[in-house]
């Protein structure tokens, strides 16, 4: 059966912008103590347009955490007080331009399972309308419409690799096998 483990205490040892850095106190169930490291994040939303001619349009910007240029869906931090649907509209906006007249929720997921408590929540925007693009100041994004034939090829060829964005189409591709 298994067994929960139990948390003794939560020692911050750092503090960022939008995430804490705890050493978690934790007895096992055969009585013996361990520290893990946790990251307490702040949850997020992503969102996969899809336009009217069935591309998926996604966005292209440097990340520092692999100093490369990654192929994304929409996504970002929920503010205070926000729900998932929300921030999964603002995002979409802030970052293409576009308002989604239909939102599906596909799931949720942890993306670091073993070292964080962050949760993003997942969606497929369809019937998109013009809207405001307005990214963060330190955002720059390019927007790009790809098929979805060609954003499966480009995972298993390893040129998609943000695992939101793979949920994200995979979930909508078997949608379409329907």
């Amino acid at each position: 059966m298994d067994q929960k483990f139990i948390r003794e205490k939560k020692e911050l040892a750092y503090h960022a912008h939008i995430f804490d850095v705890y050493n978690d106190y934790l007895r096992l169930p055969d009585g013996k103590h361990v520290v893990y490291d946790l990251v307490d994040h702040v949850d997020g939303c992503c969102v996969l347009p899809v336009d009217e001619d069935g591309n998926l349009i996604l966005v292209s910007q440097y990340r520092n955490a692999v100093d490369d240029i990654t192929l994304e869906v929409p996504a970002g931090c929920m503010d205070e007080g926000e729900d998932p649907g929300q921030c999964a509209v603002r995002e979409l906006e802030e970052e293409t331009g576009y308002i989604a007249q239909e939102l599906q929720f596909v799931t949720k997921t942890y993306l670091a399972i073993g070292t964080s408590n962050e949760q993003t929540y997942i969606y497929i925007a369809t019937d998109l309308k013009k809207g405001i693009r307005q990214p963060d100041p330190e955002e720059f994004i390019r927007i790009r419409r790809i098929p979805l034939a060609e954003a499966m090829t480009m995972i298993q060829a390893g040129e998609i690799v943000d695992s939101k964005t793979i949920i994200a189409i995979l979930a909508y591709a078997v949608g379409q096998m329907k």
